[in-house]
């Protein structure tokens, strides 16, 4: 097959590799441009997927918009077979979807119509799902609303944090797009409408919505915390050195106590939450390593009945 690929992220690297590794003809990738990176911003960072790229030796192309005429018809010269889309971070005009022989098939890391949107991954953690999957669709008009090609599903532990479902779906992801290219090729892939109930908006996370709130149950503020551990952490304020000071948490554990919400239980970092109280397990200061309860603890002082939110 004659694949155009799009991805930036590491979510995308497994897929492609995956596809090459069959021995599909990778004949461009389209990523997002380098961006700005570095304390200055002043050094240009080119995409996981740019970088996996240019070690396979396939051609990159980093446009910054798909809606120019002059792109559509250089896509369309590629005269690929079909284009295979892993979090590309552009919507497709329909000039693009229709300018391969088979069409556009996305691998989106939620069981659609559930998540639909940005940020299924950490979304469904926070809602506290207990299953989650990778689905590969083909792409239509709509945001993630195409019909579906094939599915796998897998379990969220309890613990679980973003990150390390984030690892587990994008080896997932790989495997089950080269199946789907290969039965597209063979002629052997059946497409199912998504279904029209059960639809939910996967929002990318905005800053505002990191802060923990501890008013909720313990049961929610761990979701919170391990749907935005390791990135981009959710965090509350300590009082630690004479003022209040931002810290994130990357994993916490539930525990029946109980105590008015924000305020510390015991000499554990234990803390009462709207029901229950949540344990903090792993914390970073600003510009500080991660450190575990008790190593935290031995580097500032916080007491049973200080109140942090």
């Amino acid at each position: 097959m004659r694949i155009i690929f799009m991805g930036t992220p590491d979510f995308a690297v497994p897929t492609l590799a995956a596809l090459a590794g069959y021995g599909h003809d990778i004949i461009a990738v389209y990523t997002q441009p380098p961006r700005p990176a570095g304390r200055r911003g002043l050094e240009l960072v080119k995409s996981p997927i740019h970088t996996q790229s240019e070690i396979l030796g396939f051609p990159v192309f980093t446009p910054a918009s798909l809606k120019d005429e002059a792109e559509q018809a250089r896509f369309r010269e590629l005269k690929a077979d079909v284009a295979v889309v892993v979090a590309y971070g552009q919507i497709l005009p329909e000039a693009i979807l229709s300018a391969t022989r088979l069409g556009c098939y996305n691998g989106h890391a939620s069981l659609l119509p559930r998540w639909r949107g940005a940020a299924p991954i950490q979304r469904a953690i926070m809602a506290g799902d207990a299953e989650t999957g990778v689905m590969v669709m083909k792409m239509d008009a709509g945001l993630d609303t195409g019909p579906i090609a094939m599915e796998e599903r897998i379990a969220i532990g309890p613990d679980m944090t973003a990150g390390e479902l984030h690892d587990k779906l994008m080896l997932i992801g790989g495997d089950l797009m080269q199946r789907a290219i290969a039965a597209l090729e063979r002629d052997s892939l059946t497409l199912t409408p998504q279904p029209t109930q059960g639809m939910t908006y996967a929002a990318k996370i905005s800053k505002k919505e990191t802060r923990i709130n501890f008013s909720v149950t313990a049961d929610q503020v761990h979701n919170h915390i391990r749907g935005l551990s390791p990135f981009p952490g959710a965090w509350c304020e300590m009082p630690l050195g004479g003022g209040r000071e931002r810290v994130k948490i990357l994993s916490s554990s539930p525990v029946a106590q109980e105590g008015p919400a924000g305020t510390v239980l015991d000499d554990q970092l234990t803390i009462a939450c709207g029901r229950g109280a949540i344990r903090l397990q792993r914390l970073q200061k600003a510009g500080g390593k991660v450190l575990d309860a008790q190593a935290f603890l031995r580097g500032n002082r916080i007491a049973t009945g200080m109140v942090i939110g």
